[in-house]
């Protein structure tokens, strides 16, 4: 079914015309090595009567290094039998000493939930004495003292291990006591904020071992980055052996992997079809032909966008009206219903499902044999899970990249070579950001006190942070040792963001209200502020009200043909260098960054044409965020270079009466936005000239016509969202803020981190610097190292900036390089493109 539909996509010219790379991946026939003799006789047995003679090289030789007592991180391909690498080993040690204990950590339940079932059937198949329970929040709590009680191996995921084990260690004696293996699945999840949390997690389960008397081996498995042995020694802060992609000895089916960039629509402007229209195209054309496909956007609201698109494009082909036949998959669904869509996909009865990243793991879902992906995924590693989801290993499978109008994605169509070579990505975590470990410093206190020469991660001692824990009353410091007084804090901990709220999403249009979802706190002032759409599994909810102080949003469905989008706007206050060095008229620094950020306002954008149909304001506080950011500064010599050259404009003198007059439009504005109602902090808030300033022909010391540009009549409140929709005609060149955009969009590319990980901000007088500055900042709190890596990074990301503005087809700038019309001038990319060979060269 799958080899003609893609001869037929070959012969297709008007397909073929955008495809960039069309990668055929050769099957690859297996290399085996001998089963280790540390391998349990009747585990031997058990494989053979699967069929399993002997195991792969790579599993063999991971196998023989834990029988040699080494902690063993394995990175290879989606689908090459990790599992038995940590199963064997656990299994044959457990049969041979029955008190001993085996802890399993999957970053979520669904893993954890199929990693259970495997084992046990393994455990069954070879009559060992060994149990095996998972203990996570769906566990029926009258089963839970009988699985503390039980031994074997116990199966769950950090967040149960963090709250629901760790801070109750005395009832889980037994475990730790006689911990001899802990096995952590899929490492290169925890990265980044997640990462730095369950290091400390770690840190904490270690402790209590030293504490019971335990020193667990640890084995750990990944899927392919740059980092993945020193990954896993930053996490686990022990040495570990490495076995990589060149031991890899599974076989693996042919896979034809498509790169396809959207036609251009507009050649002056240089823009793009949709991404997402596309994406559907290519996902109905292997559903039209019952290929079972999975289909992968990167944020929630593409994926109830593309669920509806697709339902509605079998409906029209005749293939409706079973809606479950193709199914949304994504964070925010409840537990039952991602169960029945997993079990859907394993029997055949779902044929299509659009996910988030939240498939992208080694969750069970049966044999696909198509994947769309809507997008670069992020990473080249997350990319390679995603294709990898399509193919049995002895059978073809088709993977599409369907490239977005973003600079990240247009650089790959123009280096495809980039995604099937190594993967130069970093897995980075900060597991001793000072927000991080201070809770967990509190939570592992609450689990044992705290001796004044104990070390806990980068700390030895640790008592500078213990003495202002104290000072602020959260620990009870005696002489020597330091206690926690009070119920265990770890249940106002999440490991999932840098901050510890949540909002809860109640449809309240029932008999009795139901909960369908939970967003971060960040996530809910774009998402679900009053007036918002909402969409879940592909049905709209209007957003009715918003509890802050409750963390509760109400919502009912309703019909209707559009979504929202919300503009944040936000400011730098603050900026203070670890690192900084000069380079030819720049500061090049990173460090500690203040960042205000605020919802100011929402469109609404009509399905299908995105064509806006109306605004609204947002009526929410202004968050503060400590961050870390990389930042370029200007110096005086540069700038005025620059000015001379024409490649930055000076920035407009609104004379002597601006600041009075712009306080007197705010105040007449009430601080509101004139379009849209946005309100929020002064400094949001802009105000615009009606008529250009420019146009009044002031001259400092000549005229005196600023009196009249600056009349109130003139002047406007605008949030910043509707301000460069009111000066997408007027704007001349802005290479500052190109420079901005390219940076902004390339940095993911080597960095392990999504692309809303990290912001931009570009002033051409910053009132902190009181020069022109550009600052990349990290949005979580205390940032978690992708500043210090951009900081190294410096040379390389400019080379590449230059490169991908230079190579662009577009006339003068557009959404691939420099921004998309309407946010830049005509000469934006121009003048970019020469700002960057001057910093390039200088360098």
């Amino acid at each position: 079914m799958l080899a003609p539909l893609l001869d037929h996509l070959r012969a297709n010219r008007d397909f073929i015309a955008n495809v960039v790379a069309w990668e055929r991946i050769p099957a690859r026939p297996a290399r085996y090595g001998p089963l280790p003799e540390a391998v349990d006789p009747r585990l031997a047995a058990a494989l053979r009567a699967r069929g399993i003679d002997q195991l792969y090289s790579h599993q063999a030789a991971a196998i023989g290094a834990v029988a040699r007592g080494e902690n063993v991180v394995v990175a290879t391909a989606t689908a090459s039998g990790k599992s038995l690498v940590y199963t064997l080993p656990v299994l044959s040690r457990l049969a041979a000493r029955p008190d001993a204990r085996a802890l399993y950590l999957f970053p979520t339940k669904a893993l954890a939930h199929d990693q259970e079932a495997e084992t046990a059937a393994l455990i069954a198949a070879a009559s060992l004495p060994v149990a095996v329970h998972t203990y996570d929040g769906d566990t029926p709590r009258g089963k839970r003292s009988a699985v503390r009680a039980a031994g074997g191996v116990l199966i769950t995921n950090p967040d149960m291990l963090h709250a629901g084990i760790l801070p109750f260690h005395p009832s889980w004696r037994a475990l730790f006591g006689a911990l001899e293996f802990v096995v952590i699945d899929e490492i290169h999840t925890y990265r980044g904020v997640f990462g730095s949390h369950v290091a400390n997690v770690l840190r904490r389960l270690q402790r209590l071992c030293r504490f019971y008397g335990s020193d667990p081996r640890f084995i750990c498995a990944s899927a392919t980055i740059a980092n993945p042995q020193e990954h896993a020694e930053r996490l686990v802060e022990q040495p570990f052996t490495l076995i990589d992609e060149s031991q890899n000895g599974a076989p693996q089916g042919r896979k034809d992997f498509i790169l396809y960039n959207p036609p251009i629509i507009d050649e002056t402007l240089g823009l793009r079809a949709s991404t997402v229209l596309a994406a559907k195209d290519a996902a109905t054309t292997f559903l039209a032909q019952d290929v079972q496909t999975i289909v992968f956007a990167r944020a929630r609201q593409t994926v109830e966008l593309l669920l509806g698109y697709l339902r509605d494009e079998m409906a029209y082909l005749g293939r409706g009206p079973d809606r479950t036949a193709i199914a949304g998959y994504r964070g925010g669904y409840l537990p039952l219903e991602r169960r029945a869509i997993e079990a859907g996909l394993r029997d055949g009865a779902v044929r299509g499902v659009v996910a988030t990243n939240a498939l992208e793991l080694g969750i069970d879902i049966g044999q696909l044999d198509a994947a769309v992906l809507t997008g670069y995924p992020g990473t080249v590693a997350s990319t390679w899970q995603q294709a990898g989801r399509a193919g049995r290993r002895a059978e073809r499978s088709a993977a599409v990249l369907v490239a977005g109008n973003s600079a990240l994605d247009q650089y790959l169509c123009l280096h495809p070579r980039y995604l099937f070579g190594r993967s130069p990505e970093h897995a980075l975590t900060n597991p001793d950001n000072l927000p991080i470990l201070t809770r967990h410093l509190l939570c592992a206190a609450f689990e044992l006190p705290f001796d004044s020469d104990e070390a806990f991660g980068g700390f030895d001692p640790v008592q500078p942070v213990l003495d202002e824990l104290a000072r602020a009353g959260d620990l009870h410091a005696t002489r020597d040792r330091y206690h926690y007084v009070g119920d265990s804090p770890s249940t106002g901990v999440s490991l999932r963001t840098g901050g510890d709220d949540s909002v809860v999403i109640q449809d309240n249009s029932g008999p009795q209200p139901n909960v369908i979802g939970q967003i971060d706190l960040a996530g809910a002032t774009t998402m679900v502020h009053e007036g918002a759409i909402y969409i879940h599994q592909a049905q709209t909810f209007l957003v009715e009200k918003l509890d802050w102080d409750g963390r509760l949003a109400e919502v009912r469905p309703v019909e209707v043909d559009y979504y929202t989008r919300a503009a944040v706007g936000s400011n730098i206050r603050r900026l203070e260098a670890v690192e900084e060095k000069e380079q030819g008229g720049l500061t090049i620094a990173h460090g500690e960054a203040t960042v205000i950020t605020q919802a100011t306002g929402y469109r609404k954008v009509r399905r299908y044409t995105s064509e806006t149909l109306g605004f609204g304001p947002i009526d929410l506080p202004a968050l503060t965020l400590e961050t870390t950011g990389y930042w370029l500064i200007f110096s005086e010599a540069l700038t005025d270079r620059l000015y001379d050259l024409g490649i930055l404009l000076r920035p407009n003198e609104y004379g002597p009466n601006w600041r009075a007059q712009r306080q007197l439009a705010l105040e007449r504005d009430g601080f509101r936005c004139r379009t849209c109602g946005a309100s929020g902090e002064e400094s949001m808030l802009h105000v615009h000239h009606i008529r250009p300033f420019r146009e009044y022909g002031y001259v400092p010391g000549e005229n005196e016509h600023y009196r009249t540009a600056n009349q109130l009549d003139n002047l406007v409140t605008l949030c910043p969202s509707c301000h460069r929709r009111a000066e997408a005609g007027q704007q001349t060149r802005s290479a500052l803020s190109g420079l901005g955009y390219v940076l902004r969009n390339l940095a993911p590319l080597f960095l392990m981190c999504d692309p809303e990980d990290i912001s931009v901000s570009a002033e051409s007088l910053s009132p902190v610097t009181r020069a022109p500055t550009l600052v990349i900042y990290e949005r979580a709190p205390a940032g978690v190292g992708f500043s210090a890596r951009l900081y190294e990074l410096h040379d390389t990301l400019l080379a590449a900036a230059l490169e991908l503005v230079g190579d662009c087809r577009c006339a003068a700038g557009c959404p691939a390089c420099v921004g998309p019309p309407g946010d830049i001038g005509p000469d934006t990319k121009e003048v970019t493109r020469q700002l960057l060979e001057i910093l390039v060269v200088t360098h």
